[in-house]
Protein backbone atom coordinates (compact mmCIF):
# COMPACT_ATOMS: atom_id res chain seq x y z
CA UNK A 1 0.00 0.00 0.00
CA UNK A 2 1.60 3.12 -0.50
CA UNK A 3 1.47 6.27 1.30
CA UNK A 4 -1.05 7.85 -0.21
CA UNK A 5 -3.42 4.92 -0.39
CA UNK A 6 -2.76 4.22 3.70
CA UNK A 7 -3.14 8.44 4.19
CA UNK A 8 -6.90 8.26 1.93
CA UNK A 9 -7.62 5.16 4.26
CA UNK A 10 -7.14 6.91 7.27
CA UNK A 11 -8.76 9.88 6.06
CA UNK A 12 -11.89 8.39 4.99
CA UNK A 13 -12.18 6.59 8.62
CA UNK A 14 -11.76 9.45 10.78
CA UNK A 15 -14.66 11.27 8.17
CA UNK A 16 -16.97 8.20 8.41
CA UNK A 17 -16.70 8.17 12.90
CA UNK A 18 -17.27 11.50 12.55
CA UNK A 19 -20.38 11.50 10.41
CA UNK A 20 -21.64 8.85 12.61
CA UNK A 21 -21.46 11.39 15.51
CA UNK A 22 -22.65 14.76 13.80
CA UNK A 23 -25.45 13.06 11.08
CA UNK A 24 -23.83 15.15 8.30
CA UNK A 25 -22.66 13.85 4.85
CA UNK A 26 -19.55 15.45 4.46
CA UNK A 27 -17.83 15.14 1.03
CA UNK A 28 -13.42 15.17 0.86
CA UNK A 29 -12.58 17.31 -1.45
CA UNK A 30 -9.09 16.64 -2.39
CA UNK A 31 -6.96 20.08 -2.37
CA UNK A 32 -5.03 20.30 -5.90
CA UNK A 33 -2.84 22.98 -5.13
CA UNK A 34 0.88 22.72 -6.14
CA UNK A 35 0.19 19.09 -7.25
CA UNK A 36 1.03 17.08 -10.07
CA UNK A 37 -1.01 15.52 -12.63
CA UNK A 38 0.61 12.09 -11.99
CA UNK A 39 -0.41 12.40 -8.10
CA UNK A 40 -3.94 13.89 -8.57
CA UNK A 41 -4.15 10.16 -10.73
CA UNK A 42 -2.60 8.31 -8.25
CA UNK A 43 -5.23 9.64 -5.46
CA UNK A 44 -7.64 8.77 -8.30
CA UNK A 45 -6.35 5.38 -8.16
CA UNK A 46 -6.64 4.89 -4.73
CA UNK A 47 -10.39 5.86 -4.65
CA UNK A 48 -10.58 10.00 -4.59
CA UNK A 49 -12.75 11.65 -7.42
CA UNK A 50 -13.65 14.58 -6.13
CA UNK A 51 -10.97 17.53 -5.91
CA UNK A 52 -10.94 21.28 -5.43
CA UNK A 53 -8.38 23.92 -7.08
CA UNK A 54 -6.99 27.25 -5.61
CA UNK A 55 -5.85 28.71 -9.09
CA UNK A 56 -7.56 28.80 -12.66
CA UNK A 57 -4.10 29.18 -14.20
CA UNK A 58 -3.02 25.83 -12.69
CA UNK A 59 -5.99 24.46 -12.86
CA UNK A 60 -6.81 24.62 -16.69
CA UNK A 61 -3.79 22.23 -17.31
CA UNK A 62 -4.94 19.90 -14.99
CA UNK A 63 -8.50 19.80 -15.78
CA UNK A 64 -7.46 19.08 -19.67
CA UNK A 65 -4.68 16.19 -18.88
CA UNK A 66 -7.59 14.63 -16.51
CA UNK A 67 -10.70 14.81 -19.17
CA UNK A 68 -11.00 11.29 -19.63
CA UNK A 69 -10.49 10.34 -15.94
CA UNK A 70 -13.65 12.58 -15.40
CA UNK A 71 -12.92 13.60 -11.88
CA UNK A 72 -15.70 16.18 -10.42
CA UNK A 73 -13.76 19.51 -9.82
CA UNK A 74 -14.80 22.27 -7.07
CA UNK A 75 -12.95 25.76 -7.52
CA UNK A 76 -12.14 26.84 -3.80
CA UNK A 77 -10.07 30.14 -4.14
CA UNK A 78 -10.43 33.39 -4.63
CA UNK A 79 -11.87 33.67 -8.26
CA UNK A 80 -11.91 37.36 -9.71
CA UNK A 81 -14.03 38.29 -12.43
CA UNK A 82 -12.44 38.16 -15.41
CA UNK A 83 -11.44 34.76 -14.51
CA UNK A 84 -15.29 33.24 -14.29
CA UNK A 85 -15.29 32.37 -17.91
CA UNK A 86 -12.43 29.79 -17.88
CA UNK A 87 -13.79 27.72 -15.25
CA UNK A 88 -17.91 27.99 -15.65
CA UNK A 89 -18.20 25.17 -17.73
CA UNK A 90 -15.83 23.16 -15.69
CA UNK A 91 -16.55 23.00 -12.04
CA UNK A 92 -19.35 22.02 -10.11
CA UNK A 93 -19.15 24.22 -7.38
CA UNK A 94 -17.42 27.30 -6.35
CA UNK A 95 -16.71 27.88 -2.77
CA UNK A 96 -15.13 31.17 -3.00
CA UNK A 97 -18.21 33.81 -3.57
CA UNK A 98 -17.75 36.89 -1.07
CA UNK A 99 -19.05 39.87 -3.48
CA UNK A 100 -22.38 40.69 -5.66
CA UNK A 101 -20.26 41.34 -8.67
CA UNK A 102 -18.63 38.36 -8.77
CA UNK A 103 -21.42 36.65 -8.17
CA UNK A 104 -23.26 38.87 -10.75
CA UNK A 105 -20.33 37.59 -13.27
CA UNK A 106 -20.85 33.92 -12.27
CA UNK A 107 -24.42 34.48 -13.14
CA UNK A 108 -23.85 35.96 -16.11
CA UNK A 109 -21.36 33.16 -17.87
CA UNK A 110 -23.40 30.63 -16.13
CA UNK A 111 -26.83 31.46 -18.20
CA UNK A 112 -24.25 31.95 -21.25
CA UNK A 113 -23.71 28.09 -20.67
CA UNK A 114 -27.45 27.05 -19.99
CA UNK A 115 -26.40 25.94 -15.88
CA UNK A 116 -27.53 26.51 -12.89
CA UNK A 117 -23.96 27.30 -10.92
CA UNK A 118 -23.84 26.10 -7.29
CA UNK A 119 -21.50 28.59 -4.78
CA UNK A 120 -20.97 28.98 -1.73
CA UNK A 121 -20.33 32.04 0.14
CA UNK A 122 -17.15 32.72 1.84
CA UNK A 123 -17.10 34.34 5.09
CA UNK A 124 -14.20 35.62 6.77
CA UNK A 125 -15.06 33.95 10.24
CA UNK A 126 -12.34 35.06 12.61
CA UNK A 127 -12.06 38.36 10.94
CA UNK A 128 -8.65 37.77 9.52
CA UNK A 129 -6.93 40.45 7.42
CA UNK A 130 -4.64 38.09 5.29
CA UNK A 131 -8.00 36.33 4.37
CA UNK A 132 -11.23 36.84 1.57
CA UNK A 133 -14.44 36.12 2.65
CA UNK A 134 -17.57 38.38 3.60
CA UNK A 135 -17.40 39.98 7.50
CA UNK A 136 -19.97 37.49 9.46
CA UNK A 137 -22.80 40.02 9.62
CA UNK A 138 -22.80 40.57 6.50
CA UNK A 139 -23.46 37.74 5.17
CA UNK A 140 -26.97 37.34 5.27
CA UNK A 141 -27.52 40.84 3.15
CA UNK A 142 -25.43 38.93 0.45
CA UNK A 143 -26.96 35.96 0.86
CA UNK A 144 -30.51 38.18 -0.02
CA UNK A 145 -29.26 39.96 -2.32
CA UNK A 146 -27.93 36.91 -4.43
CA UNK A 147 -31.43 35.69 -4.15
CA UNK A 148 -32.60 36.99 -7.65
CA UNK A 149 -29.49 35.68 -9.73
CA UNK A 150 -31.52 32.71 -11.66
CA UNK A 151 -28.17 31.22 -13.31
CA UNK A 152 -26.41 30.71 -9.57
CA UNK A 153 -27.89 28.81 -6.80
CA UNK A 154 -26.70 29.32 -2.97
CA UNK A 155 -26.14 26.15 -1.22
CA UNK A 156 -24.19 27.20 1.89
CA UNK A 157 -21.30 29.27 3.61
CA UNK A 158 -17.76 28.30 3.33
CA UNK A 159 -14.79 29.61 5.58
CA UNK A 160 -10.56 29.16 5.80
CA UNK A 161 -9.90 28.80 9.71
CA UNK A 162 -7.01 30.54 11.70
CA UNK A 163 -3.90 28.62 11.21
CA UNK A 164 -3.39 27.09 14.58
CA UNK A 165 -1.36 24.38 16.33
CA UNK A 166 -4.49 23.24 18.48
CA UNK A 167 -7.08 22.21 16.35
CA UNK A 168 -9.50 22.53 19.05
CA UNK A 169 -8.78 26.14 19.05
CA UNK A 170 -10.94 26.72 15.54
CA UNK A 171 -14.08 24.79 17.09
CA UNK A 172 -15.44 28.62 18.20
CA UNK A 173 -14.96 29.42 14.38
CA UNK A 174 -16.46 25.85 13.16
CA UNK A 175 -19.55 26.19 15.61
CA UNK A 176 -19.79 30.33 14.93
CA UNK A 177 -20.48 28.88 10.72
CA UNK A 178 -23.06 26.64 12.06
CA UNK A 179 -25.13 29.11 14.00
CA UNK A 180 -24.60 31.58 10.98
CA UNK A 181 -25.99 28.84 8.56
CA UNK A 182 -29.18 28.31 10.76
CA UNK A 183 -29.54 32.21 10.97
CA UNK A 184 -29.20 33.06 7.43
CA UNK A 185 -32.26 29.98 6.91
CA UNK A 186 -34.13 31.25 9.84
CA UNK A 187 -34.43 35.09 8.58
CA UNK A 188 -34.27 34.08 4.95
CA UNK A 189 -35.84 31.00 2.66
CA UNK A 190 -32.82 29.54 0.93
CA UNK A 191 -32.48 26.36 2.23
CA UNK A 192 -28.56 26.37 3.14
CA UNK A 193 -27.30 22.84 3.40
CA UNK A 194 -23.62 22.93 3.00
CA UNK A 195 -20.91 23.75 5.15
CA UNK A 196 -17.67 23.89 4.05
CA UNK A 197 -15.01 23.89 6.24
CA UNK A 198 -12.37 21.88 8.21
CA UNK A 199 -8.54 21.31 6.42
CA UNK A 200 -6.34 19.15 6.87
CA UNK A 201 -5.32 19.87 10.68
CA UNK A 202 -8.47 20.07 11.70
CA UNK A 203 -11.10 18.47 9.75
CA UNK A 204 -12.65 16.16 12.24
CA UNK A 205 -13.41 19.18 14.44
CA UNK A 206 -15.22 21.29 11.67
CA UNK A 207 -16.96 17.71 11.04
CA UNK A 208 -18.30 17.71 14.42
CA UNK A 209 -19.48 21.21 14.20
CA UNK A 210 -21.58 19.99 11.30
CA UNK A 211 -18.84 20.50 8.18
CA UNK A 212 -20.45 18.78 5.02
CA UNK A 213 -17.40 19.40 3.22
CA UNK A 214 -13.52 19.10 4.34
CA UNK A 215 -11.05 20.53 2.03
CA UNK A 216 -7.53 18.24 2.58
CA UNK A 217 -4.24 18.49 0.78
CA UNK A 218 -1.14 17.96 2.97
CA UNK A 219 -3.02 15.32 4.94
CA UNK A 220 -3.73 13.06 1.57
CA UNK A 221 -0.32 13.20 0.20
CA UNK A 222 2.47 13.52 3.25
CA UNK A 223 4.96 10.75 3.43
CA UNK A 224 5.02 11.76 7.42
CA UNK A 225 1.97 10.55 8.27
Amino acid sequence: MTHIERNLARITSVISDARDKSKGKPTLVGVTKSLSVETISELMRAGLTCFGENRVQEFLPKYEALTDAQPTWHFIGHLQRNKVKFIIDKVVMIHSVDNLPLAQEINKRAAQTGRIMDILIEVNIASEDTKHGVAPEEAISLARALAPLSNIQVKGLMCIAPFVENAEDNRIHFKNMRNLLVDINAQHPHNLTELSMGMSGDYHIAISEGSTMVRIGTALVSKEN
